[in-house]
C-alpha cells in the first residue's frame, strides 16, 4: 500500500472557545496547527488543511487549503471528504485525518492505523484509547469517497456511524497517563495543555 496522504481538520466553528480559529490558538509558543503539522507531516506522503472562510489566513503554512465540499459547516465528515477528493487528485489511495485541536496525538498514528487495517480491501480504521474511539483520527480509503458524498447528502454527520457501516476497525493506543487524544475545546483545556507542556 502507498503511504497515505494526511488532512488536518480545522473546519469547525470553535463555539466552546468563543469562536474564531482554534488552529491559530497558541500553545507552548506555537499554534495548535503547527503542533499538528509537526506530528503528522513526517508520517504521510503529503499534507493538506481542511478549513473554511478566508484562505489568506493560512497562506503562511504553504499547505493546500481544502474547504468543505458542502455548505453550512456539516462537520468533520465533510472535511474527510475534502481530503479524499484531494488525495484522489494527487494519485493517493488513502488519507489519514487528524483534528487540529489535539496537540499530543501519537507520532506513530499512521503506522498503527495501517497495521489495524491490514488485509482490508478498503482500509478503514479509527484510533481508540482509554476505552473510547476518536473517530476524526482515522485511515480512510479514497475508494469510499462516492459513498461518503452520498451519506453526507442523506444527512449523515456521525463519523463513527459511517466508519461502522463500512467495516471500520479500531487501532488501540496505550494511554497509561494523559490521553494522547486529549483535545482542546475550552479555555480550561488550553490551560491544562499548557501545564502538560510545562
Amino acid at each position: 500500500m502507498k503511504q497515505p496522504f494526511g488532512v488536518i481538520l480545522a473546519g469547525g466553528l470553535a463555539t466552546r472557545m468563543g469562536g474564531g480559529d482554534k488552529a491559530s490558538l497558541m500553545l507552548g509558543g506555537q499554534s495548535l496547527l503547527s503542533h499538528a503539522v509537526e506530528r503528522l507531516e513526517p508520517q504521510v506522503a503529503g499534507l493538506a488543511l481542511n478549513a473554511n472562510g478566508d484562505p489568506a489566513r493560512f497562506a503562511a503554512t504553504g499547505l493546500p487549503l481544502l474547504p468543505d465540499p458542502l455548505s453550512g459547516h456539516p462537520g468533520p465528515l465533510a472535511g474527510i471528504l475534502a481530503g479524499l477528493d484531494w488525495a484522489a487528485a494527487e494519485g493517493g489511495d488513502t488519507v489519514v485525518s487528524v483534528a487540529c485541536d489535539t496537540p499530543f496525538f501519537p507520532c506513530d498514528l499512521v503506522p498503527q492505523l495501517l497495521l489495524a487495517a491490514e488485509g482490508m480491501e478498503a482500509p478503514l480504521a479509527l484510533a481508540a484509547s482509554q476505552g473510547r474511539r476518536h473517530p476524526v483520527f482515522g485511515l480512510w480509503p479514497v475508494s469510499l469517497r462516492g459513498a461518503l458524498r452520498a451519506a453526507l447528502d442523506r444527512g449523515e454527520r456521525k463519523v463513527a456511524a459511517f466508519a461502522d457501516a463500512h467495516g471500520g476497525r479500531e487501532a488501540a493506543f496505550p494511554a497509561p497517563g494523559l490521553d494522547p487524544f486529549f483535545n482542546i475545546n475550552t479555555p480550561a483545556d488550553l490551560a491544562e495543555a499548557e501545564a502538560v507542556l510545562a
